[in-house]
């Protein structure tokens, strides 16, 4: 309709000039145009035709990216609503079974094994909750000391049984000044860096060295988190940060494939950038830029 709306002042024009033709009206109209402002008038036509393709260009931008972020948005509240409504309505039914396999032989390693199990779809599906949620989550901003962080991070890692005794060695700058605090969560930025230390400990030996590196570039505060470990294999590298991947070379050890999905997240919630390579039977490094 809005486009048979635009024809008519066309159709109104050619009506009165059909009447003027058939009713042979003499009269006239003379405009005079100085040829020196010519170039004036067509730069000003021009303009306006460049404007109006420009406008309409940004307008039909605006609205695909609108668009876009709408439904991005809906995406990730429909993830969260299922994830939330999956937690609610498994957690009965797995509650029960637990209770069941209480009455049975604990002694049975059948038994043990289905409790395991068991165990783990609760914790995967809580940490597949808590992910979606952290894309959303309001964080508790303040200023974050990334040495003293990684200090704490390791100590709480020596304290575990499976990583007592590891080695991890930390390097950040003292001189000529430590490196600038970053504006951030410190909680979440705790549970990041735990995992990607924790996952460098689970993917390689005692005898493997581990470091974990500071440095201040252009606005960004750098952490580099680096291991002589089993390392990934290259056809693997880019589905590492997919939500419950796991590749063939980590089958052996526990894990939910979440873990670096989580830390993008986090990371990507303080307006940072995570990166990561490795090779095979070498090592692993990951890389986390954050905003000073």
């Amino acid at each position: 309709m809005k486009y048979v709306v635009a024809f008519v002042p066309l159709a109104i024009g050619v009506g009165c000039t059909m009447v003027g033709v058939v009713t042979g009206d003499p009269r006239e109209i003379v405009v005079g145009y100085s040829f020196a402002w010519l170039w004036f008038g067509l730069g000003l036509l021009t303009t306006g035709v460049v404007l109006t393709v420009v406008i309409a260009r940004n307008g039909r931008r605006h609205a695909v990216a609108n668009a876009r972020a709408a439904g991005e948005a809906s995406q990730r509240e429909n993830q969260a609503r299922f994830l939330s409504r999956l937690d609610h309505e498994l957690k009965n039914p797995l509650t029960a079974i637990r209770a069941g396999l209480s009455n049975l032989d604990a002694d049975d390693p059948t038994v043990g094994s289905i409790d395991g199990q068991v165990m783990r779809l609760s914790r995967l599906i809580t940490d597949l909750r808590k992910l979606a949620e952290l894309r959303s989550v309001t964080l508790d901003l303040a200023p974050v000391d990334l040495s003293e962080l990684a200090s704490e991070v390791v100590d709480a890692l020596g304290e575990t049984p499976e990583h007592a005794g590891r080695a991890v060695t930390l390097g950040f700058p003292r001189a000529p000044r430590p490196l600038p605090r970053v504006r951030g969560d410190y909680d979440l930025l705790f549970l990041a860096l735990y995992n990607l230390v924790s996952n460098s400990m689970k993917y390689s030996s005692a005898s493997d060295t581990i470091e974990v590196r500071g440095s201040e570039g252009d606005g960004t505060v750098t952490l580099e988190i680096a291991d002589t470990g089993r390392g990934i294999p290259n056809d693997e590298i880019a589905r590492v940060w997919e939500e419950l991947s796991r590749g063939r070379g980590a089958l052996d050890v526990p894990g939910s494939g979440l873990g670096l999905p989580f830390v993008k997240a986090v990371v990507e919630r303080h307006g940072g950038t995570v990166n990561l390579e490795s090779r095979e039977r070498e090592g692993t490094l990951v890389r986390v830029n954050l905003p000073v």
